[in-house]
């Protein structure tokens, strides 16, 4: 303990960052996945060798003193150097990493993260792995507070300059209906309107994205539920409660439904949503680029090959993205 005191260390640094950001010990400790007393302890090292005080601890949420903020416009600079530090470390490619936090969408859960994860295990041999599953919209706040290296999610609309992202899949919003009514709403897809629509939640990415296509077109469909859950989702279509807007994607996400449950053409003009790896640009030297080549070979396998076998109207909206660069 004596030994560190006083010195400025990146690690303090970093969580100096969450603190400013998330206003709260707490909520910081849960970010960079340490106790709340270490990064106390780490804050307290930081100011002492900084010989200022940073953070006011007594405010809800926890403030900057005007010393903060000044050392807060530095620190930025301080961790996105860093950054390319640390990606001109891993130029060599997969081998030089030590660690690989990653986060996807619930979507890649069931077949696609672990293939991912089997293979690059075997090219890391000497890495940890970290896989945190969640919404799109919250693994990009946990990628821009540096959580994650890396996340798999919706493509992020508008993207910052800071954003290395790699297109992976154009995933086709769909019908997903009751087995016994495919027929009937395949002749008329006018018949929609007489089944409830089970809505996403507008609390994520697709839910908004869904309701959003819906007011463009003036589309208006009854229902009285809107779930977070693939699985609470499909569970309703199955049983004959209604209707609902997903994607080839999350359908094959939840395999068990599949007897139960058909995918059909939207009954309204066509909506995409593409999905992509976004990272830190240059904090990761070519690693981003590989792994983005890995999850489209997967994912042909695993998602585009059998969906279209099996619903042939997805040929070609479910499609993987060319290889070889960013995207636009």
């Amino acid at each position: 303990m004596g030994e560190t005191q006083g010195r400025i260390t990146l690690w303090g640094i970093e969580i100096f960052a969450a603190v400013a950001e998330t206003g709260a010990i707490s909520a910081a400790a849960q970010r960079v996945g340490a106790s709340p007393s270490a990064v106390s302890q780490q804050l307290s090292g930081l100011e002492t060798a900084l010989g200022v005080r940073l953070l006011d601890r007594r405010a809800r949420p926890v403030a900057l003193t005007p010393a903060g903020r000044i050392f807060a416009r530095r620190v930025r600079r301080i961790l996105d150097e860093a950054d390319l530090a640390r990606g001109e470390l891993s130029a060599g490619g997969l081998t030089g990493l030590d660690s690989f936090r990653l986060g996807v969408i619930e979507d890649f859960d069931a077949d696609v993260t672990p293939r991912l994860l089997g293979q690059m295990a075997g090219a890391l041999t000497g890495c940890a792995f970290t896989l945190e599953t969640g919404a799109s919209h919250a693994l990009m706040e946990r990628l821009e507070a540096r959580a994650l290296d890396v996340i798999v999610a919706a493509d992020p609309s508008p993207t910052a300059g800071w954003m290395e992202v790699h297109a992976l899949l154009d995933d086709p919003f769909v019908a997903a209906v009751p087995r016994g009514r495919r027929d009937a709403l395949a002749v008329d897809p006018s018949r929609f309107a007489d089944l409830p629509l089970i809505r996403y939640t507008a609390r994520h990415l697709m839910g908004r994205q869904i309701a959003a296509h819906l007011d463009r077109h003036d589309a208006t469909f009854s229902g009285r539920f809107e779930l977070d859950s693939y699985h609470a989702i499909l569970a309703m279509v199955a049983a004959d409660a209604g209707w609902a807007i997903l994607t080839p994607l999350g359908f094959l996400s939840v395999e068990r439904f599949a007897g139960q449950v058909d995918l059909l053409p939207l009954p309204l003009p066509p909506l995409v949503r593409r999905i992509a790896l976004t990272a830190r640009r240059g904090g990761l030297g070519p690693i981003p680029a590989d792994t983005a080549d890995r999850l489209r070979a997967i994912l042909y396998d695993a998602v585009v090959a059998p969906a279209r076998r099996r619903f042939g109207f997805l040929d070609p909206a479910l499609a993987v993205a060319p290889p070889g660069g960013e995207a636009a």
